[in-house]
């Protein structure tokens, strides 16, 4: 190759790369095995790797790198053209925000993070909230700097982090529309619930160990590699780690095992994505997840599309059943149907029912627009949540527990983040119905436990893309069109109003 200029930047990427792998192996030791005493420490070990990524990202000969590799462009395919536009794409931000202000966030995230894990199940908002500030500050200042170097607002800059080229007036447009729709859709959902039976849980005790045995068997089904990844606990599921190393958390209840088992099969969904990267650009930017809104869509397709259908659930209703030993009308397909699509307003969004989980979405956008603009201060955000919380669902949380203290993103610096969750589970409904309609084999392996014909699918139309297009681009060549809210509409009707389909 000519472009010897590219080839240094491959070099270059491919050690900052590494440097990532490593912070995100500390990330799930902090959050799955740490003990407690070791928390100053490691916050000074992520906080000195994220120095040494920044001064790789920053040197100055990288952006000459830049400049000589891009008057060569001609000598590059597709895959390396898109490599390097995510090299110049990275080096633009990361030049925008000091050091210093890198390794003072990288440090407030990790002290307010471990303060979070005592506060939230104390309920004590109080406890945190000083330091949540120093996150908060830190991470205004880093976007406003990544902002003024990329021409956008502040939540653009920050929502480029987790959705590249994502912008707020396309959320805002696409959360209208469902705020639209789903207030009346819930009322007529909830009625026609009310017209069966209603679901029953299972009498437990459920013990943990039997759960994870559980948990892995499906974990198993869908594909994912024991010999590259692991499941463990922490008090908020999540999935990290390595393309190459795969590790998800999950919580357990020994009083009801449909929700650890869901979070499980979420977590798998993220899982199998991180490992269906492109391998031969394993280490560079254009073979990393393309953007949290198909990442969740991955995890949102496989626990809400598939896993909750009425197809898996008679194929696995059979296994849970002798899992436990159950015995009884609980233990009945059409009872744990019933139990895993039923629609009820609540406050935990990790456990909340996909018609009113859009709303959860919905406010945590709105709440963290608000402080980051500087509209609300986080003395005001206990009570603006609650608020939030009584105009879209209802309800009312009894502590910040159940409300502004249940999700760790915040307090461990994810600002920008949420609305991709609900982008997310619109990808998801259209992917999966793309995908029926292109194989029918897939629908067909899902009630036998076969979902090799899905995930060959996912790896061919997603997972292998990486980074080469944008998440517009990627899903109009999925599916024949950009995000619909009509597609999700459509999907939300076929399982919540139409009982009796044979496969909702």
């Amino acid at each position: 190759m000519t472009n010897r200029a590219y080839v240094e930047l491959e070099t270059r990427y491919r050690r900052v790369a590494l440097l990532g792998e490593t912070s995100s192996i500390l990330h799930w030791d902090t959050a799955a095995i740490m003990p407690d005493g070791a928390a100053p420490a490691r916050a000074e070990q992520l906080a000195e790797l994220q120095a040494v990524i920044h001064s790789l990202k920053t040197a100055p000969e990288v952006g000459e790198l830049i400049g000589e590799a891009e008057a060569l462009v001609g000598d590059l395919n597709d895959w390396q053209r898109s490599n390097l536009s995510q090299m110049s794409h990275q080096w633009i931000k990361a030049r925008a925000v000091p050091e210093d202000l890198v390794v003072a966030l990288s440090r407030a995230c990790s002290a307010c993070e471990t303060a979070w894990r005592s506060a939230r199940p104390a309920a004590d908002f109080a406890a945190v909230k000083p330091l949540l500030q120093e996150v908060l500050d830190r991470t205004r200042e880093a976007g406003k700097a990544k902002a003024e170097a990329l021409g956008l607002s502040l939540y653009d800059a920050l929502l480029d982090d987790y959705e590249p080229g994502g912008r707020s007036a396309d959320i805002d447009r696409v959360f209208g529309e469902l705020q639209v729709f789903l207030p009346d859709f819930l009322q007529e959902a909830l009625d026609v619930q009310a017209s069966r039976p209603p679901a029953v849980l299972p009498e437990g005790p459920f013990p943990i160990a039997t759960q994870k045995t559980l948990g892995e068997g499906f974990m198993n089904a869908i594909g994912f590699d024991f010999d590259h990844g692991r499941l463990d606990v922490s008090r908020h599921p999540f999935c990290g780690g390595t393309p190459d190393d795969v590790r998800i958390t999950t919580r357990y209840d020994e009083d009801d095992f449909t929700s650890s088992l869901m979070g499980v099969l979420h977590e798998t969904g993220h899982a199998m994505y991180e490992r269906g990267l492109p391998e031969a650009w394993r280490r560079q930017p254009v073979g990393q997840s393309l953007g949290m809104s198909i990442h969740e869509s991955q995890s949102l397709l496989i626990e809400m599309q598939v896993c909750r259908s009425r197809s898996f659930i008679e194929w696995a209703a059979p296994i849970m059943k002798e899992a436990f030993n159950g015995s009884g009308p609980a233990w009945e397909t059409e009872n744990l149907h019933r139990l895993y699509t039923r629609v009820k307003p609540d406050f935990i969004r990790v456990d909340a029912d996909e018609v009113t989980y859009p709303a959860h979405v919905i406010l945590r956008y709105r709440l963290e627009h608000a402080l980051l603009d500087g509209d609300m201060t986080l003395d005001e955000l206990p009570a603006a949540w609650n608020d939030g919380m009584k105009e879209l669902l209802g309800i009312v949380p009894p502590t910040d527990r159940e409300g502004c203290l249940q999700d760790v993103h915040w307090y461990d610096g994810a600002w920008g983040y949420f609305p991709t969750y609900t982008l997310g589970a619109m990808s998801a409904a259209q992917l999966y119905a793309a995908a029926c309609d292109a194989d029918a084999a897939i629908p067909a392996g899902i009630s036998d436990g076969d979902f090799h014909p899905l995930i060959t699918w996912l790896r061919e139309n997603v997972h292998g893309n990486g980074r080469l297009v944008s998440s517009v681009d990627l899903l109009t060549a999925a599916t024949g069109r950009p995000l619909a809210t009509d597609v999700f509409a459509g999907h939300l009707k076929s399982r919540y109003l139409a009982w009796t389909a044979l496969d909702s």
